[in-house]
């Protein structure tokens, strides 16, 4: 008998992947495809939705050379999660293009409702800081500057959904139009406490919750698709998870204490915290829901950062101090130790828990002998620094942390980062060995695996906790200075 395989796919930021993932949690085979990050004058960040519906088409004739239709069980979704999208319902077709997590356009929007009594109920209700960063902002934007988002409204044409409603509703033809509530609960128009679109909320961003897709449970059941017409027979949607929350699934860290850092284009930092909401959600951090399963959901705490791997290409791209991110670590580590370079990334406002929105990027402390080498660790170390504060806040919120550290993503590779996470926060720090790690915990979702992945690297704290608790105070001092 053939083997079985989920085909998962992992819509991100910097691109589209197709993976086919075995009954035993492991990877037969994947390929992924880029897509433009459209970045103007203004720095908005936008992606076309048409680019990334072709190259999903081109993935999925990629899937069916490597095995036959009756080996794929069903499709595993797992998504950029803020980005906002919005389409027409007749058609399907794109409206205006997608606006990504890291745009800040709706700054504005956020400012002109930011008052005490607002800000309370939306943090109240959503367990997230009125923010920009959220997707209700971007479509309230959408509504107020996009001509043919505006139009499609009036006319009952509107499709508003995060990026796993849009994938849904393009698979299966128009004929489900969905979403689950680790994506929805991330986009502000989600009351956490009923699990439900919330219409005070929608009134706030002036979003029509008609325009929004059904809310089910993480394994409910999204529609069933042909995968554009390439199988005989159409296969069952059975996960899908926000990127984040996949990446926790898939590590295991279903008790509360367990928690995980994503190292993506930005980074998320998230702890379980189980099956009830703590008492006070107006807190430093977001609340979330890890995800729904069978009726039943499971919240987290989340610190994000905005831009992780999006500095080491700032440093490839703009300041062209390396050629690859791979030079990183070897520069950091042969970096003079004298050197007290510190870099705040504000590139777009720093977020949680520090939520200062107009704050701008800075190297501080730097000396005439301060090079490459050294702007190159000031740029690794000051995301420690941040997943630390957030470390911070966690365990001011909730009584028991525990004392590993899950990590996964693109950067887990670089041995500098890792060890210095590790002596920074003074925790033992685990390394995953599937980098897809997003990709392999919608599909466990999608065949109620519930066993983590194995991690067989590890990393323990090497560094004084005094001298980790100086770094710690440095890096602080240079916040409050250009706060």
């Amino acid at each position: 008998m053939s083997k079985k395989y989920i085909l998962a796919i992992d819509q991100s930021t910097q691109g589209t992947k197709a993976i086919l993932v075995d009954q035993n949690n492991q990877i037969f085979w994947k390929a992924a495809l880029p897509h433009k990050q459209i970045i103007n004058n203004q720095g908005w960040v936008s992606h076309d939705l048409g680019e990334i519906k072709e190259n999903l088409q081109k993935l999925f004739k990629k899937v069916l050379e490597q095995v036959s239709p009756d080996q794929l069980i069903g499709l595993a979704i797992t998504n950029q999660r803020e980005s906002a999208a919005a389409w027409s319902k007749k058609t399907g077709d794109s409206l205006c293009k997608t606006i990504v997590w890291q745009d800040n356009r709706a700054e504005k929007l956020i400012k002109k409702i930011s008052y005490p009594e607002l800000k309370n109920e939306v943090k109240d209700k959503t367990g997230l800081a009125l923010s920009p960063y959220f997707t209700g902002a971007k479509w309230g934007w959408m509504l107020l500057n996009e001509p043919r988002v505006i139009q499609a409204h009036e006319n009952n044409d509107l499709c508003l959904g995060t990026m796993d409603s849009w994938l849904i509703y393009q698979l299966t033809d128009g004929k489900s139009f969905k979403t689950e509530p680790s994506n929805a609960c991330r986009t502000q128009l989600m009351n956490i406490r009923t699990g439900n679109w919330d219409k005070n909320l929608s009134e706030i961003f002036g979003v029509d919750l008609e325009s929004l897709p059904q809310i089910v449970d993480s394994n409910g059941h999204f529609g069933n698709t042909n995968l554009f017409g390439l199988l005989p027979h159409p296969i069952p949607i059975l996960s899908v998870l926000g990127d984040s929350q996949a990446a926790l699934f898939a590590h295991g860290c279903f008790k509360a204490g367990d928690f995980k850092v994503t190292f993506g284009t930005g980074s998320s930092v998230m702890l379980n915290i189980g099956t009830s909401l703590p008492a006070n959600i107006n807190n430093k951090l977001n609340t979330s829901i890890a995800w729904s399963l069978n009726g039943k959901p499971s919240y987290v705490l989340e610190g994000n950062i905005n831009y992780a791997g999006a500095c080491i290409t700032w440093l490839k791209d703009n300041l062209h101090l390396i050629n690859t991110p791979n030079e990183t670590a070897d520069l950091a580590l042969t970096a003079n130790p004298e050197d007290h370079t510190i870099l705040i990334p504000a590139f777009a406002g720093l977020g949680a828990p520090y939520w200062k929105p107009d704050m701008k990027a800075a190297f501080v402390g730097m000396t005439s002998t301060t090079s490459k080498k050294e702007l190159v660790r000031a740029t690794l170390n000051s995301l420690v620094y941040q997943i630390a504060d957030i470390l911070s806040e966690f365990k001011q919120l909730y009584p028991k942390v525990n004392n590993e550290i899950h990590t996964d993503g693109g950067m887990i590779h670089n041995k500098y980062l890792m060890q210095y996470l590790s002596n920074i926060t003074q925790r033992i720090v685990k390394v995953a060995d599937i980098s897809e790690l997003s990709a392999v915990g919608s599909a466990m979702n999608a065949m109620n695996h519930t066993t983590g992945i194995q991690s067989s690297k590890a990393y323990n704290t090497r560094m004084n906790s005094n001298i980790a608790q100086k770094y710690r105070q440095e890096w602080s001092h240079w916040i409050n200075i250009l706060s």
